[in-house]
């Protein structure tokens, strides 16, 4: 595999952890084909990571996710309060509206998912938080590619259909700091059949109307007034 980071064996290690993410608890064979690693590194790699508490294993013996990375995720999560501080918001959005919603924040040339709230209805559409999506496709990674670092953004919504995915739309907005800076972007995202091919004119306001409670949300915790 080619090296992300130039550190190689990072590299892998991380790969062992977002297979056993993905795909669930993982035999040793499983856990080769799944990473493309010599059987030797695979089994290497997940070893020592068991000794860290990365990986442990299951009763049947597969490699799976470790607990240590529950307390990983917690310290993130409290050092990054964004995601709790739009959760209440984004709540009453999809309970609003039905549909799937996301907030998503730039990292490099990509986009996080950080929350993501499924709807009620059978067909939907799934992102996983965690999951990282390219800029620039789609109403989220339009909203943050655009305006990133900058004050404004020209359309209080960005709509998408079939931008990345066929058969589904979105209508995003953009979240602002204090200094007005777009922090991240609230997303409703669904299949055409609910959201149409005006995602926007469905969804649009309900949207900007999160964005701004989200803002809102920031604006209150920075400044250290009771939500």
């Amino acid at each position: 595999m080619d090296s992300i980071s130039g550190v190689g064996v990072l590299d892998k290690a991380i790969l062992v952890l977002r297979s056993l993410r993905a795909q669930g608890p993982l035999g040793l064979a499983d856990l080769q084909s799944a990473t493309g690693l010599p059987r030797a590194t695979a089994h290497r790699l997940a070893v020592a990571l068991q000794e860290h508490g990365l990986v442990r294993r299951d009763d049947a013996g597969r490699f799976c996710l470790g607990f240590e990375l529950i307390a990983m995720g917690r310290a993130a999560a409290e050092a990054f309060p964004l995601g709790e501080l739009a959760r209440p918001a984004l709540i009453a959005l999809r309970d609003a509206t039905a549909e799937s919603v996301q907030l998503f924040v730039r990292e490099g040339d990509e986009r996080r998912c950080v929350v993501s709230m499924q709807s009620p209805h059978g067909l939907r559409w799934i992102v996983p938080e965690g999951a990282r999506l390219p800029l620039g496709v789609g109403s989220a990674g339009r909203v943050l590619h655009a305006t990133a670092g900058s004050a404004t953004s020209k359309e209080a919504w960005v709509e998408s259909v079939e931008e990345r995915e066929p058969g589904v739309a979105s209508v995003s907005a953009a979240v602002h700091g204090v200094d007005g800076v777009v922090l991240a972007a609230v997303s409703i995202s669904g299949p055409i059949e609910r959201l149409t091919r005006q995602p926007g004119k469905r969804f649009g306001k309900a949207v900007v109307e999160a964005a701004a409670a989200v803002s809102l949300s920031i604006e209150r915790s920075q400044r250290g007034v009771g939500l």
